[in-house]
């Protein structure tokens, strides 16, 4: 019998090369007559919002553009999106960026509509009131932001992590538009890359999994294998930056209907507490965690099932002959996902400044590390940070 699952409706998706032309329609779509554009200050460099605006005026929609959209957005930044958002007149939310300025403009949503503080969205459902209609525009492949209804938002004091969700902060639609990642920088694209990937393979195996997720998160594996060796080594081409964007949107489905595990709970602590990237942090934990959730023979048989769609790599080759077992062909795709973190050339982190003690208390708190398909205690959480890093204390 299937494991019973209620699901999650998706946002209109709308993919291919050019497609930001489709946004005034969009706008119109939703029911709305007026903009308020939320992105950061390196979209404005590079020239997107500028095309956005235009195409928006153009078709006589107004735009009030708000570039403060920072990385990781805290309490403090949804509060200031809010207060901007204001004084403007509109009644359409357009997300242009990363995950930030998508988390950015579902917090300010919230607050602007439902008021509070996000500390009081922290966890599902716990908006009373309507959201304004929201059009989420990637121009990065990695969060899959755009087909969640989470917003991700630091507490100021403690920096803790809070999944602020509720149904109606989904997008109405996103605009999925490969072109647009052409301007990321290459260590951008890497780490939001490897941020992808973990989210497919993640939610792949959850205590949630189920047969919505399922079959989203081996289709986003899929985009995700096709193209993330070419990322890493650059130049991608526009193929490869299509099926990296779709990977990553077809990823956050699949993280809507079955969440995440303790690869995200130990990540977020090496963030909180040393500052390293998201998708860096969550590169190096992986491995690690897929090791350890691979003796579980239900997830044994996933990550067989999912290395079989990989070609045959000097990574597979050294780990072993196929037709074993499924924890032997489990371990195959263990390798191969060391193997693209390996050549991804991550920069180093000062292993022996880690606090392992601390950050595995911290993970015993991360809301993702409850949908792990192993349970996990503090001690189970020190072993992995052992086994990413070694023996440090």
């Amino acid at each position: 019998m299937p494991e019973p699952f209620a699901s999650r409706p998706s946002p209109k998706l709308v993919f291919g090369p050019g497609v930001l032309r489709e946004l005034p329609a969009l706008v119109r779509e939703a029911g709305a007559t007026g903009v308020f554009l939320v992105t950061d200050s390196g979209l404005i460099r590079a020239g997107h919002a500028a095309r956005a605006t235009a195409l928006l005026e153009a078709a006589g929609i107004p735009v009030t553009l708000y570039d403060h959209a920072h990385e990781n957005p805290t309490e403090s930044d949804a509060a200031a999106c809010r207060d901007a958002a204001r004084a403007a007149k509109f009644d359409c939310f357009v997300a242009l960026g990363g995950g930030s300025s998508m988390d950015t403009a579902k917090a300010a949503n919230f607050l602007l509509t439902n008021g509070g503080a996000m500390r009081d969205y922290h966890g599902y459902g716990k908006a009373t009131k309507p959201l304004l209609p929201l059009i989420a525009i990637p121009t990065t492949a990695g969060t899959g932001s755009e087909c969640q209804s989470y917003a991700l938002v630091s507490r100021d004091d403690t920096h803790e992590k809070m999944a602020c969700g509720d149904p109606k902060a989904r997008a109405y639609a996103a605009l999925l538009d490969p072109e647009l990642t052409a301007t990321q920088p290459r260590s951008v694209a890497v780490l939001t890359g490897l941020d992808a990937l973990s989210h497919a393979l993640e939610s792949a195996v959850t205590s949630k999994r189920n047969a919505l997720s399922a079959p989203y998160a081996e289709a986003a594996f899929r985009h995700l294998a096709a193209a993330v060796d070419r990322v890493i080594s650059g130049p991608a081409t526009l193929d490869d930056r299509g099926h990296m964007q779709l990977g990553a949107a077809l990823a956050g489905l699949a993280i809507e209907n079955s969440m995440l595990g303790a690869a995200h709970a130990t990540a977020n602590p090496l963030t909180a507490r040393h500052g390293v990237v998201h998708g860096h942090a969550v590169a190096l934990m992986l491995p690690a965690v897929m090791r350890h959730n691979s003796a579980d023979p239900a997830v044994a048989a996933i990550y067989a099932r999912l290395g079989a769609l990989l070609p045959v790599g000097p990574e597979l080759a050294q780990a072993g002959p196929t037709k074993v077992g499924p924890y032997e062909d489990a371990q195959r795709l263990i390798a191969w996902v060391e193997g693209v973190v390996r050549r991804s050339a991550l920069p180093p982190i000062d292993k022996g400044a880690l606090d392992i003690a601390a950050m595995a208390d911290d993970a015993t708190r991360q809301w993702t590390g409850k949908f792990n398909p192993r349970p996990l205690q503090a001690a189970d959480f020190v072993a992995l940070y052992r086994h990413a890093f070694g023996n440090e204390k």
